[in-house]
């Protein structure tokens, strides 16, 4: 039922431009655990399904050939006997096709990386399906799903093989926005204010699965305790399942974010290198890739930066950085305790960066400049004279500069002469930087605003809490 998904707006659009097309379609939904790629599909195309299926973990062929003809079978094939490989698993699937009546026959086969079982012949088989007999009609909708980036990535996306350049549509399922968060905790029975949203966004993270562990019998911090720092709560092992999931290798990726996590603002290819110890090559090209498409991290331009610093990478998963922070040193404390600690602050005030940047589109709209090209940096300066950091830079077509210093808070940010002395500093460095050619806006990004007074006049433009929301 289409009215039970909440968000998704682009992803809905495209489903739909695939179902009406008249041609058949190959579609790839990737995206990381829990973050709701069979949730979408089903309810999208509930009515329309011919046939659904997943993939067994950890199982050999035979029975994953067991399973699929089993659903073949309760989905409406007659008994034509247990296939022996793939090749004749497909061929039954061709026969419960050919049955239906429907006008567009969706296909769905989810954890697509499972079925694909040591010396199985499954990628053959499914490219036969495709290539000689699917595409060639004008009926069929073939949806795969898979939580197994590295898998989805070599074998479908960036296939070398027969499945080259066959995918008609891809679609990389990202976490819930704030907004959309706030509507899922609404649906579920929550009152939160948008201070706790927030804050249980920057735990979380926007993952559907997580939110909807979530128990309104219970407070914010009550369910953090008892999902994430309770032993036997659902999320208490997510961290190593989460990377084991997702990525063949699993032990390269965890040590690339270990190392990111160790420099807020980013490293360098060379300074990761340097930082874990992996090969420069293929590999870490790889698992790069792989991290930015699944959104553990982004590769950012770093302003004015020399060459071998001008693209840095910066870990941005709010789980991740979560269990680095809080739960990998785990010690039985608790997080209504942790709350009360200088860490605690720390942790909050760098993640509600995060924060903003996950939300670039919305602090656009508050400033007015939606329909102004823009592109997003970091700046990191020293010199002799002394250094400053930049964390969010917005270059504008119109010549023009936001620089944004982002703050979370309980109450309104007070800006006092200190601070005030450091943000001239900041802006007469960008502008020294910049040969005076930009017009520099001091951009203000907080929880509740700026306090009114003597020195809140620096500032320019302002966006809330409540702007991140829209």
């Amino acid at each position: 039922m289409r009215e039970n998904i909440i968000g998704r707006e682009t992803e809905k659009l495209l489903l739909e431009s695939i179902y009406q097309s008249n041609k058949s379609e190959f579609v790839a939904v990737c995206g990381r655990r829990r973050v709701g790629k069979t949730y979408l599909v089903k309810e999208f195309f509930e009515d329309e399904l011919v046939f659904q299926t997943a993939g067994l973990a950890n199982e050999d062929t035979k029975r994953q050939l067991k399973s699929f003809y089993n659903d073949l079978r309760e989905q409406g094939i007659e008994d034509e006997g247990q296939p022996k490989d793939w090749i004749e698993a497909f061929a039954l699937l061709r026969l419960l096709i050919k049955k239906s009546t429907k006008e567009r026959k969706v296909i769905l086969l989810d954890e697509l990386p499972w079925m694909d079982t040591p010396r199985s012949g499954f990628v053959s088989a499914l490219e036969h399906f495709w290539n000689v007999w699917a595409s060639s009609r004008h009926d069929i909708v073939l949806i795969v799903c898979g939580s197994a980036t590295s898998w989805m990535m070599d074998k479908l996306i960036n296939s070398h093989g027969g499945l080259h350049n066959r995918l008609t549509s891809r679609i990389f399922l990202q976490p819930f926005t704030l907004a959309e968060s706030e509507k899922f905790l609404e649906y579920k029975g929550f009152m939160l204010s948008r201070y706790d949203i927030a804050l249980c966004y920057m735990v979380l993270g926007g993952i559907p699965y997580y939110l909807d562990l979530l128990q309104p019998r219970m407070s914010l911090a009550q369910n953090i305790d008892f999902l994430l720092f309770r032993r036997g709560g659902a999320l208490y092992h997510e961290f190593s399942n989460l990377y084991a999931a997702l990525f063949k290798n699993a032990d390269d990726y965890i040590t690339v974010v270990k190392a990111l996590f160790k420099k807020k603002s980013g490293l360098s290819r060379n300074e990761i290198i340097e930082a874990t110890g992996l090969r420069s090559g293929n590999g870490l090209t790889t698992v790069l890739k792989n991290l930015e498409t699944c959104g553990f991290i982004r590769c950012y331009n770093n302003f004015k930066a020399p060459r071998s610093q001008a693209n840095l990478y910066q870990l941005i998963d709010f789980f991740t950085l979560f269990h680095f922070h809080f739960l990998e040193a785990e010690n039985g404390i608790t997080w209504l305790t942790l709350q009360k600690q200088p860490r605690y602050y720390t942790w909050a005030g760098l993640t509600f960066e995060l924060l903003a940047l996950s939300h670039i589109g919305q602090i656009k709209g508050k400033l007015g400049i939606s329909g102004i090209q823009t592109v997003e940096y970091a700046w990191r300066f020293q010199s002799s004279k002394g250094g400053s950091q930049i964390d969010l830079i917005i270059d504008r077509a119109d010549q023009s500069m936001n620089l944004c210093e982002m703050k979370f808070s309980i109450r309104p940010f007070t800006i006092d002469n200190v601070y005030e002395m450091n943000l001239r500093n900041k802006i007469g460095q960008l502008m020294e930087y910049t040969g005076k050619k930009r017009s520099i806006i001091l951009t203000f990004i907080t929880t509740y605003g700026i306090a009114r007074n003597k020195h809140a006049g620096i500032v320019s433009s302002e966006v809330t809490l409540d702007d991140l929301f829209q």
